[in-house]
């Protein structure tokens, strides 16, 4: 599997009046800036079967702009296992069903960083996965660990050893 794990892109800090935090989108800039970052990781991307993502609005609203700038014609589904608050490890099972596939998972700090270094086998990931970070990475099985193939966060070079 090919798994690309997706931190949302700034999200405004107002929350709308009479909703919750879930209800924060991006803001304008967010969305001009992630649109060519995502465009431009487009031949790194290749062959995606289906993009997760959290329920919450600024993760759907990343997750629609990969699907656009990337010309993806893919299913995009909200995800539970990928809110906010839930425990690294919880996504294991959706990715053993789907271990045949590529996949793109659109979540929040801290549990993209988190779920990256479950994956990778690490203690912790080193490196900061600001906001719009796109992780790529190669997972054969749940219970070995996954490969990573490139690490790119908006603005920066895309590495391939997170050494660099």
């Amino acid at each position: 599997m090919k798994l690309f794990l997706v931190r949302h892109a700034h999200a405004d800090s107002e929350v709308p009046e009479g909703l919750d935090d879930a209800a924060r989108a991006l803001t304008h800039k967010a969305r001009a800036v992630i649109f060519d970052h995502f465009a431009g990781l487009k031949p790194r991307m290749r062959g995606v079967d289906l993009v997760l993502t959290s329920p919450l609005v600024r993760t759907v609203q990343t997750a629609q702009i990969l699907v656009i700038a990337q010309q993806l014609d893919v299913p995009l589904h909200a995800h539970r296992s990928l809110l906010p608050d839930m425990p690294v490890g919880s996504q294991e099972a959706l990715l053993a069903s789907h271990l045949d596939q590529t996949l793109v998972l659109v979540g929040h700090n801290p549990s993209m960083p988190a779920m990256a270094a479950h994956l990778l086998r690490l203690s912790q990931f080193p490196r900061s996965m600001t906001p719009g970070t796109v992780l790529g990475m190669k997972l054969e099985a749940i219970d070995k660990p996954a490969r990573l193939l490139f690490f790119a966060p908006p603005g920066e070079a895309v590495v391939e050893d997170l050494g660099s």
